[in-house]
């Protein structure tokens, strides 16, 4: 734990210069990765006077501060090169290219898992999805399932330290009557409970109404991305007496494929969700690169909108800004050159866009190529916030705190993941894959990391040992109930 001054509460940096692993670890991607960094900065929209080169992560030293507030924001469904910054060309988000310019962009972060739920479960308990049966729902559709109120989450333990918690969007992890934010350590939830609703009308897959206040409904029939944006600015800008949690989960770019303004698509979902069509909502008929291109840069306009608040209140340099993707993109995402998307536990359906602004600690213009994953930012968030972990619930994810404000060579270890039909696991540059064929793969995503180059053959010992890991692992695990 990072030394804290009793009454301020100040939390200060030691630490040794970044030794050689360290800043080979830091780097990750090689060469390349500085590359992409150079040449999506100006993509983004600088004048080529002002791109500057990322530089491998370094901690900063001599930099004090309070208690950081914690703004975590999730996009939905967004793929990892559906930035400016991390290779899009025909995408442009200026607002989050400049927070990751502010702070460090993590080349190699990782979702807990490969769609919506899973993940939410291994962010809010920083444990692997398998080690509670809400976990297992792949995603959770329907009443049955959810997060226990009796699991410690980021949330409550972050309250139990002294702040104050709100979840504004989606939440998705359980349905009413049992399963609510309020009841799993979050002080205020503005959101939905659902793992889609359709823009306007805040229809759920079933029909339902889905936009809640609390365990009340709350009408609003405006697009629901301005909605929420609204309700967090108003948040960050609040006169708070103690430090705070602010998860902000965008439903943005999920489908149905309906931007700011689409009124006469979102009255045709409509139109079809009322007369029963429990497909209507995924809008498999409709939907484009373009249109998809539009809600992503609503998306990146709505997060500008929420910082540029939380700049007016005067807490940005103590405030904490992390932003990622729930999971992998899906049919109009850009991943290039990651195979797979959502669902799957290739690359591309793990592989997220994740940056990290704190002013009062961390330098900007930086980039890490360390292998990180949803629990490890539950870890580091409790430790940056002098909460401590229930020792009946262990976590799976490590905190990042030393790596972050230390210079902490990080311990090398395993990033193990697990879906219905597939495996994966990830130990420094090499990664152990299994499909939905039932064949075992390796690769080295170093030098591959499109996963193309099917190394197991000719490593055959390195194989059976990611395979035997993955398989202590997942023998601590619940089972998955039997299909019916």
């Amino acid at each position: 734990m990072p030394s804290r001054d009793s009454n301020t509460h100040s939390i200060k940096s030691v630490g040794s210069p970044l030794s050689r692993r360290a800043f080979t670890t830091a780097v990750g991607a090689t060469a390349a990765t500085v590359a992409v960094g150079t040449q999506t900065a100006a993509a983004s929209g600088k004048p080529p006077g002002e791109v500057t080169r990322e530089r491998p992560f370094r901690a900063a030293h001599g930099k004090h501060s309070r208690r950081p507030n914690i703004l975590f924001i999730l996009g939905d469904d967004l793929g990892w090169a559906d930035l400016s910054s991390y290779g899009a060309p025909h995408i442009r988000t200026p607002h989050l290219d400049r927070l990751g310019r502010q702070g460090v962009r993590f080349t190699d972060a990782y979702s807990g898992s490969a769609t919506c739920s899973p993940t939410r479960f291994s962010l809010y308990t920083g444990r692997y999805p398998g080690r509670t049966k809400g976990g297992l729902a792949e995603p959770i559709a329907d009443r049955s399932v959810g997060l226990e109120p009796t699991h410690p989450t980021l949330a409550s333990l972050l309250r139990g330290a002294g702040y104050s918690t709100a979840l504004i969007g989606k939440w998705h992890c359980g349905y009413l009557p049992d399963y609510s934010p309020t009841r799993s350590g979050w002080d205020e939830f503005f959101g939905n409970f659902g793992g889609a609703l359709e823009y306007y009308s805040k229809l759920g897959l079933g029909g339902e109404y889905d936009l809640y206040e609390g365990d009340a409904e709350y009408k609003d029939l405006r697009y629901y991305t301005r909605v929420l944006t609204e309700r967090a600015s108003e948040y960050v800008q609040r006169d708070h007496d103690q430090p705070w949690l602010l998860n902000l989960n965008f439903t943005t770019p999920h489908w149905p494929w309906i931007a700011d303004g689409d009124t006469e698509a979102s009255a045709e979902v409509v139109r079809r969700i009322k007369a029963g069509d429990r497909s209507a909502l995924w809008n498999a008929d409709g939907g484009s690169v373009e249109k998809y291109t539009e809600m992503v840069e609503d998306l990146d306009r709505s997060v500008g909108e929420v910082l540029e608040a939380l700049r007016r209140s005067g807490q940005e340099k103590d405030t904490l800004v992390f932003f990622a993707s729930d999971n992998g993109g899906e049919r109009f995402s850009y991943n290039w050159p990651l195979s797979g998307n959502k669902s799957s536990l290739q690359e591309g359906g793990i592989r997220v866009p994740s940056v990290l602004r704190w002013p009062a600690r961390i330098d900007g213009n930086q980039v890490s190529g360390l292998p990180v994953f949803s629990p490890d930012w539950t870890a580091t968030l409790l430790e940056l916030g002098g909460a401590r972990p229930d020792p009946a619930h262990p976590l799976d994810g490590v905190s990042l705190a030393g790596y972050l404000l230390r210079d902490e060579t990080p311990k090398e270890r395993d990033l193990f993941w697990r879906v219905r039909g597939e495996r994966a696991l990830r130990r420094g540059d090499w990664k152990y894959y299994r499909g939905r064929t039932g064949t075992d793969q390796l690769f080295n995503l170093a030098d591959d990391q499109r996963e193309q180059a099917d190394r197991a053959k000719a490593e055959p010992e390195r194989l059976a040992e990611l395979r035997a890991s993955w398989e202590r692992t997942d023998s601590g695990l619940l089972p998955y109930p039997s299909a019916s």
